[in-house]
């Protein structure tokens, strides 16, 4: 027994190892004195200093971010609502636009990239900022209806009509009683959006155009040449403050989690 727990232990830790171990030569060599990959020369944080000079880099950084955080409320909006109508649907109906949600998510990106592309020309779109934001939304929308589907069946069907009996208005059962009891769906579809969006390469390399780009295809052009050690520092600093958010949002849900202590010692 003790050595099936070691060995378990000693598995999880190799995959530990496996996954992180690339991040963390990342974060050492951010730190690298020299442009060298493979030879430590000595500790500085020019490359950081440099990183916020490089107005490729920091123009390319904030189009991710816009079209990320634009396109991810747009596509939780519409997906949520359109989860919601998804709900309402006999079987059969619903199996089928099921199948239709599912097919962006199992589609090749280059498949989807081009057709958005040809989509984009042939309804004389000028590429840019719009096709981006619209591309994005496209394959973001899946993933929030995903989420948001499984709140909805958790959900008491009877909920909402007892509102309206309770005497609320349409628009306030739904905006008091539904949307409460479905909001971790939503934020978790809308957290899912936002990584995809500021991930994405492919998509973004067929509709972003020649005068815009997000980072990740600003770092690819730069793989042409050679990665400067600016892109490690940048990836540290975006590791940290994902490691922060994930640390912050752990311990406020336990602390959530936590049973309130009354007065006389209960519970």
């Amino acid at each position: 027994m003790r050595k099936n727990r070691w060995l378990s232990s000693l598995y999880v830790w190799l995959v530990m190892v496996f996954l992180y171990a690339p991040i963390a030569v990342l974060i050492i060599f951010s730190f690298n004195d020299s442009k060298s990959r493979n030879t430590w020369t000595g500790f500085t944080l020019r490359w950081y200093e440099e990183l916020f000079h490089d107005r490729v880099i920091i123009q390319s950084f904030i189009v991710m971010l816009v079209v990320a955080i634009v396109s991810s409320v747009i596509a939780t909006v519409l997906g949520t609502l359109a989860a919601i109508g998804l709900n309402k649907m006999n079987k059969k109906l619903k199996s089928v636009v099921m199948t239709f949600t599912y097919l962006p998510m199992i589609n090749p990106e280059i498949i989807t990239g081009v057709a958005l592309m040809l989509l984009f020309i042939y309804l004389k779109m000028e590429f840019g900022m719009q096709t981006l934001i619209v591309a994005h939304i496209t394959f973001n929308v899946p993933y929030v209806i995903l989420n948001v589907l499984p709140k909805l069946k958790q959900m008491d069907k009877n909920t909402y009509d007892a509102a309206l009996d309770l005497g609320c208005n349409p628009f306030t059962a739904f905006t008091k009683v539904v949307i409460p009891e479905i909001m971790p769906g939503i934020v978790s579809g809308f957290l899912m959006a936002l990584t995809y969006s500021m991930d994405d390469f492919v998509i973004s390399y067929f509709v972003s155009g020649a005068s815009i780009q997000t980072l990740p295809v600003a770092i690819y052009s730069m793989t042409r040449r050679r990665v400067s050690p600016k892109i490690n520092a940048l990836s540290t600093i975006m590791f940290a403050v994902v490691l922060l958010i994930l640390v912050i949002y752990n311990v406020l849900s336990s602390r959530k989690g936590k049973p309130v202590r009354r007065k006389g010692g209960e519970y």
